[in-house]
C-alpha cells in the first residue's frame, strides 16, 4: 500500500460546500453503525455502507433511500486493510471526495481470559482495533492532500476502564485510545485541517448482545443503565460537526472514566463482585446459538437489540455537554443578576436632601 502523502506545515479552516455530504460508516448493517447511517441520510447525505453482512446493508440501504439519502453498499471485513482500501476508492468513485469517516465496527468475546485462545483475540483486535487503523489509513489518504474531513472514533468508557469477560474489547478500545491520541498529534505538528474525533459510548440497546461469542451460562446483556442507539448516533454526528476533542455520551460514561481515574483500586474490586452477573441476563442460552466472530450472522437484525424496554432514549448528561456553552452563558447571566440584585438589596437608603 503507498504511503500517506507529507502533512502541510500551515493550518487551513475547512472549505464549506453546498454538495451533500460524503460519509463512510463502518459496522453499517447493524447497531450503531445504522443508526448512523439514518441520521446522515435524514441530512440528504451520501454513504458507503461498509459491514460484513449483506442482508444487514441491503437493509440500511433501504433505511437511507427512506430517509432521503443515497447509499452505496459494500461487503467489507475491515480486518482486511486491502477491502478496505478498495471500498474507499468505490465511495469516492460513486460520490465523491469523503467529508467524514466514521470507524464503529466491532467484534467481541465475552470470556474468562483463561477460557480465551490465542485466535479469538487476534479476531476481536484485527476488528476492532486494527479495523480502525485501516479505515484512518484510507480516510487520511483522501482527505490530507485536500486538507479537509473527520475521522470518527466510536469508542467507549471501556477505552479507560477495562472490565472482566471482555479483556479482548477493552485492548482493542484502549488501543484506539492510544493510536488517536498519536495521530491527534501530529495532524497538529503538520498544521492539518484533517480532524480527529473519539465518541465515548455507554451500554447500548444493539444486537450484538444476541450474536456476540460468549461462554457465560446465561444470555449476554450490555450493563444497565442502557442507552437506545439513536443517542449513540446523534453525538457521533454532533462530534463529527463541532471542534471537540472527545465526546463523552451518557452519565454512566463520566462515571466510569472519572471513578477510575480517582480510585481504579476500588473500581477493580467492584467489578470484581459485580461485573460477571452485570453482563448476564436471568436467562439460560439456547444450545444452538451462533455468533458472528468469524462470519456475519443471516437475516437483517436492524439497530436495536432486545433491551428496548429497559432502554433510554435520551440522555440529558449528552445535552448538557453539547449545550456547554449556553450553560455557561446562562449560568454567568444568573449569577450577574442575582449579584445585582443582593447588592441592591444590601444597600443603606441615603437619606434625602431638605428643600431650602
Amino acid at each position: 500500500m503507498d504511503a500517506l502523502p507529507a502533512g502541510r506545515l500551515r493550518r487551513r479552516p475547512l472549505t464549506p460546500t453546498s454538495n451533500p455530504q460524503v460519509a463512510v460508516v463502518t459496522g453499517a448493517s447493524a447497531g450503531v453503525g445504522r443508526a448512523v447511517a439514518r441520521a446522515y441520510a435524514r441530512r440528504g447525505a451520501r454513504l458507503g455502507l461498509l459491514a460484513r453482512g449483506k442482508d444487514g446493508l441491503d437493509g440500511a440501504r433501504r433505511d437511507v433511500e427512506q430517509e432521503g439519502g443515497q447509499a452505496l453498499v459494500l461487503p467489507t471485513d475491515v480486518a482486511d486493510p486491502d477491502q478496505v482500501e478498495a471500498a474507499a476508492a468505490a465511495v469516492e468513485a460513486a460520490f465523491g471526495p469523503i467529508d467524514v469517516w466514521v470507524n464503529n465496527a466491532m467484534v467481541s468475546v465475552l470470556s474468562p481470559i483463561k477460557e480465551m485462545t490465542p485466535a479469538e483475540f487476534r479476531r476481536v483486535t484485527e476488528v476492532t482495533y486494527l479495523g480502525y487503523v485501516y479505515g484512518t489509513l484510507a480516510a487520511l489518504r483522501r482527505m490530507l492532500p485536500r486538507d479537509r474531513g473527520v475521522i470518527v472514533q466510536v469508542g467507549s468508557a471501556l477505552a479507560y476502564r477495562g472490565i472482566p469477560l471482555q479483556a479482548a474489547y477493552c485492548g482493542a478500545k484502549h488501543a484506539i485510545q492510544g493510536f488517536t491520541d498519536s495521530l491527534r498529534c501530529e495532524l497538529l505538528h503538520d498544521g492539518s485541517a484533517v480532524r480527529v474525533t473519539e465518541v465515548q459510548m455507554p451500554a447500548l440497546n444493539t444486537p450484538q448482545f444476541g450474536w456476540v461469542k460468549s461462554r457465560l451460562p446465561n444470555k449476554p446483556q450490555p450493563v444497565p443503565p442502557i442507552f437506545q442507539p439513536e443517542v449513540a448516533a446523534g453525538a457521533i454526528l454532533w462530534a463529527a460537526d463541532h471542534e471537540r476533542r472527545e465526546l463523552h455520551v451518557g452519565l454512566p460514561t463520566v462515571v466510569a472514566i472519572a471513578g477510575n481515574k480517582l480510585a481504579p483500586g476500588l473500581a477493580d474490586h467492584y467489578l470484581a463482585w459485580s461485573g460477571y452477573a452485570s453482563q448476564q441476563t436471568d436467562e439460560p442460552v439456547e444450545p444452538d446459538r451462533v455468533d458472528n466472530l468469524w462470519s456475519p450472522v443471516p437475516g437483517d437484525h436492524g439497530a436495536h437489540g432486545a433491551f428496548g424496554d429497559r432502554a433510554r432514549a435520551r440522555s440529558w448528561q449528552l445535552w448538557a455537554t453539547t449545550h456547554r456553552g449556553w450553560l455557561a452563558l446562562a449560568a454567568t447571566g444568573i449569577a450577574t443578576a442575582a449579584t445585582v440584585f443582593l447588592t441592591r438589596g444590601h444597600e443603606t437608603p441615603r437619606p434625602g436632601r431638605r428643600a431650602a
